[in-house]
């Protein structure tokens, strides 16, 4: 092609290669290759005669270099470029409109070498890895809901999540910082303690300083030491009837053959007699139950079994002596407080105390193993006895020391994080652990069930067989209605919808009931295409939709009441798919007008996979007030925007497909008028199919339905896997594509590929 006013055309191309509508008008279609295309023959030519012009130096536009004296072997050292090569030659958007082009079987025999070229051995292709990645908001809510059968949502209060390749469950942006892990803390508390209900109870304490001593005593160190035999005491006073507990805390100086004995008094009445095994050092508690009445009551300690020998040579004195810290009343205790499920199952009863270590272990294996996803180990397990031991020691309670150990479970990176650890820098099979909480946090943003985990623990999950049973029974559970609310509401961009308000003046009916009506018809539509199976083309085009009394009046349709949604027929109405509803016509909207540019541009991200590049440096967007004439429709507005050659390339692409849409206002409702001027939805795609509305570009997007699937695959593929799909992955993004056209597109057919892939079901080192 000719260099000078042709060269900003081809620039802005190139800024947009990486956008293709992947459209393929009849002539394009493949036909049977008859020879092996090479580069030399089938590409070069092309390269030399319409492209090089514009980019033989360091400069090209694009970043885009081909030469003259370019070779195949050069070439197979940049796939990525050659891909973006033959997309846009593909869908002939390059060269650039009325410049210079091959001939379409030019373009079939260049996409044909491309492909050829760069095709990879799918036995061999890399699985790639996943970054260690935490838990997200959502992720964390449905983990202690389902671990722990709780119904608050701790992690309301985080730092949103950051977002990556349009999710929000991507491992290499999903950090860790001072403050999040202050959240945790505090989240984990919360939790426990809802799941497992202590009695509500007043605790009186009195330090040893503060004792009344008859004889025998001295305030020493913080507590009070009893030398010799005496009684130490205080008042406490009670203002209900009920169960109490009277603690002391306590340590020995031992000497002589038995350990020190301290009567427990209450008035003058002698309770029981502790026998003090702990050292002055470490103090311990000894706990001693009551019913008292409202009053004043005495509680005393009595050392009873004083014993001095005196020093006999080189032996030094024996003298036996007891410390007491503090004496605690606790209560009213709740004779019978109300357990939840969690409480009962990890804790049946409370166990002797003698059996306490025995039992809690036995249920922190359950439980911690549960948290981790995977059979907690031995060492693991030691670690939590020993914040176990520490909650006994203070004697609080076998509940209450439970809690400590639950809590310190939920602060564990087990439990934070999904961990998936390598031996080597090898691709392998994940284990069934790792498979389980990959497949339950993909459908459900949770962690497994008893049954998936049982599964696992068989070790038959990777069984295909298996495995897509169980993909089958997860799908059927309402906890895979997260999918709606996690993969569905960004992958069609709808969160944003809470951000936006439109013009009060314009659109004085909008309201947040509308708003929240909008979203609900979005999330029951894509419920209902997974729930019943239906093919994901639905979303493209449908024959129905959801809609209560306030969005059928917004829509113009009638014979709806009440505020209860119900399936409605779209026959002749202009609706049908995500593409009419409109959550995603407001959110691909300004709030004083619609935008074809982010309708288009919408289009091409979501439903075709190939998202536009940002605007070259310096162009603003479509020009208002008196710069363009405001007689001027919004379609011959957009016109002026697109003289200036570096916008012209995108906007060519995007502004057909959103001015398709252009019957619908800013907030989705059908319209024949703009003002005083009649709405033009025609338009002419760059391969030259022409369309006039949305059921006619709905037909042309129809009539490219391995194109859809493909770009949904990638998106879904991407959220199941927490990380971008990228080149490596095209062999398995061709299976599952395959795989859903042989099933008609059906959505559990697009659910089974992704998971029995060998991304999902292996990992690089």
């Amino acid at each position: 092609m000719q260099r000078g006013s042709l060269t900003l055309s081809v620039a802005s191309l190139l800024i947009c290669a990486a956008v293709a509508i992947p459209f393929t008008s009849p002539a394009q279609k493949k036909k049977p290759v008859t020879h092996v295309p090479s580069f030399e023959q089938d590409v070069a030519p092309i390269v030399n005669k319409y492209c090089v012009d514009c980019h033989d130096d360091k400069d090209a536009p694009g970043g885009v270099r081909l030469t003259k004296g370019m070779t195949g072997t050069l070439a197979l050292k940049d796939p990525a470029l050659w891909q973006r090569i033959a997309k846009n030659v593909a869908s002939k958007h390059m060269p650039p409109p009325k410049s210079p082009a091959p001939s379409d079987a030019q373009r079939q025999r260049m996409v044909e070498w491309i492909d050829t070229a760069f095709k990879q051995n799918c036995d061999l292709a890399d699985p790639g890895r996943v970054t260690l990645r935490r838990l997200n908001r959502e992720e964390y809510n449905n983990s202690v809901r389902d671990l722990l059968g709780v119904s608050i949502r701790p992690a309301d209060d985080f730092p949103n999540d950051d977002v990556g390749y349009g999710f929000d469950n991507i491992g290499d942006v999903l950090s860790m910082s001072p403050l999040l892990m202050e959240k945790y803390l505090s989240a984990s508390e919360k939790v426990v303690k809802d799941a497992i209900r202590l009695p509500k109870t007043k605790i009186q304490t009195v330090s040893g300083e503060a004792l009344n001593v008859t004889s025998g005593g001295t305030v020493r160190e913080g507590m009070m030491s009893m030398f010799s035999n005496g009684t130490a005491s205080t008042k406490f006073s009670v203002k209900q009837s009920g169960w109490y507990r009277i603690q002391v805390r306590a340590g020995e100086m031992h000497a002589g053959p038995e350990n020190a004995r301290l009567e427990l008094k209450l008035n003058r009445d002698v309770l029981t007699t502790f026998q003090i095994t702990d050292p002055y050092a470490k103090p311990g508690s000894y706990v001693f139950p009551t019913k008292l009445t409202p009053g004043d009551w005495t509680v005393g300690v009595t050392f009873t079994n004083d014993y001095y020998v005196a020093p006999q040579g080189n032996q030094p004195a024996q003298d036996r002596n007891v410390g007491v810290y503090e004496l605690q009343l606790v209560g009213p205790v709740e004779d019978n407080p109300i357990r939840t499920a969690f409480q009962r199952e990890l804790i049946p009863t409370v166990p002797p105390k003698d059996q306490w270590e025995t039992e809690a272990r036995k249920s922190l294996e359950w439980f911690a193993s549960r948290a981790y996803r995977r059979p907690i180990t031995t060492e693991e397990l030691d670690r939590l006895m020993v914040v176990f031991q520490m909650g006994a020691k203070a004697d609080e309670g076998y509940e209450r020391a439970m809690q400590i150990a639950c809590q310190a479970v939920l602060c564990n990176p087990n439990f934070l994080f999904r961990v998936e650890l390598d031996a080597s820098n090898k691709a392998r099979d994940l284990n069934d652990f790792e498979l389980a909480s990959r497949l339950s946090y993909f459908l459900w943003s949770s962690l497994p069930d008893e049954t998936l985990y049982n599964v696992a623990k068989s070790g038959e999950l990777r069984k295909p067989a298996v495995l897509k049973e169980q993909v089958a029974r997860m799908l059927k559970d309402p906890k895979a209605d997260s999918l709606v609310d996690d993969f569905a509401m960004q992958w069609l961009q709808l969160r944003k919808l809470y951000n936006f308000q439109p013009d009060k003046k314009l659109f004085p009916e909008y309201s947040d009931d509308l708003m929240n009506a909008m979203l609900q018809e979005s999330k029951m539509f894509f419920q209902n295409v997974m729930s019943e199976d239906r093919p994901i083309l639905d979303f493209i085009d449908s024959k129905y939709t959801f809609v209560n009394a306030a969005l059928a009046k917004h829509y113009g349709m009638t014979g709806v009441t009440g505020d209860n949604f119900r399936r409605v027929s779209t026959e002749g109405t202009g609706r049908g798919g995500v593409l009419t509803q409109a959550s995603v016509l407001a959110i691909t909207s300004n709030p004083t007008r619609t935008s074809p540019t982010k309708r288009g541009k919408w289009i091409l991200e979501q439903i075709l996979g190939t998202p536009p590049p940002p605007p070259p440096p310096g162009v603003g967007d479509l020009a208002e007030g008196s710069k363009v004439d405001a007689s001027l429709s919004l379609r011959q507005k957009m016109e002026v925007h697109r003289k200036n050659p570096m916008c012209a390339a995108c906007h060519t692409k995007m502004d057909a497909l959103g001015f398709g849409f252009e019957n619908y206002d800013a907030v989705g409702r059908w319209r024949t008028k703009d003002g005083n001027l009649a709405i033009d939805s025609s338009a002419t795609l760059p391969d030259g199919r022409k369309f006039t509305g949305p059921t006619q570009l709905k037909a042309v997007l129809m009539g490219n339905k391995q194109d859809f699937c493909r770009s949904f695959v990638e998106k879904m593929m991407t959220f199941a896997l927490g990380r971008g799909v990228d080149d490596n992955d095209k062999c398995f993004v061709d299976d599952v594509v395959k795989r859903a056209a042989a099933n008609n597109y059906k959505f559990s057919s697009i659910v089974e590929g992704i998971a029995e892939s060998d991304p999902f079901t292996k990992r690089k080192g």
